[in-house]
Parts: structure tokens; C-alpha cells; sequence
């Protein structure tokens, strides 16, 4: 993540804020952000949903402690829509649970904005 490193921003916030942007993905199936931090999120969306495919006690332990609240639903729920629902419908695919558009930049400090939805 080397290349999202900026002054004043720790690994703690950086961690925070992927942990957040991988709960909105799989609360709302999309969400528009830097394109930075859409590449990197991608990364822990789809690692998270090979997690939801396996099923086990050991990878529903590992996705808990990823996922965080958001505004419509807790991490339990979260928690279960993953694996209840996502699991199963990327079941026979082998990756690419994720896709990244660009939207152009934005106008008030020229950043590239994506939006990374689920496929």
C-alpha cells in the first residue's frame, strides 16, 4: 500500500479505512472512492469472499474480525450476508468477485474517482 502513504496518515488508518471500504462493498454491492483505495480494496474484497466460499469455523473467525458496522447493517449481519449469500453465489468462480470503473477526476482536488462494485 506504498503507494497510498501520505504524510500524517498511520498504518492504523490505513487499515481502517480498507477494513470500512470492504464492509460498505459487501453491505451495498458498491461504493464510489479514490481510485487508489478502490485498487486496494479490491485486494480484501475478493480475499474475504474466498473466505466466505470455504465456509469453515476458521474463515468465518477470520472475516469477523475484518468487517466492521456501517450504517444499515451490524458486522453479525454482515458476517452472515456473506457467507449466507455472497459464498454461494460466486461458489464456481475462481476469482474477479470485483470490478473497478474510473470515473474521471474530481473537481475540487483533481483525484482519479472509481467506483468497485461486486460482479
Amino acid at each position: 500500500m506504498s503507494y497510498i502513504n501520505k504524510k500524517g496518515k498511520t498504518t492504523a488508518w490505513r487499515q481502517m479505512v480498507i477494513r470500512q471500504q470492504v464492509s460498505d462493498v459487501i453491505a451495498y454491492g458498491e461504493i464510489i472512492t479514490t481510485l487508489t483505495k478502490a485498487k486496494e480494496t479490491r485486494k480484501h474484497v475478493d480475499r474475504i469472499i474466498t473466505l466466505a466460499k470455504k465456509n469453515t469455523l476458521a474463515s468465518r473467525r477470520q472475516a469477523a474480525a475484518i468487517l466492521l458496522d456501517t450504517k444499515n447493517l451490524s458486522s453479525d449481519e454482515l458476517l452472515k450476508k456473506l457467507f449466507n449469500d455472497l459464498g454461494k453465489k460466486y461458489k464456481d468462480r475462481n476469482g474477479g468477485y470485483t470490478r473497478v470503473l474510473k470515473l474521471g477526476k474530481r473537481q475540487g482536488d483533481n483525484t482519479e474517482k472509481a467506483i468497485i462494485s461486486l460482479v
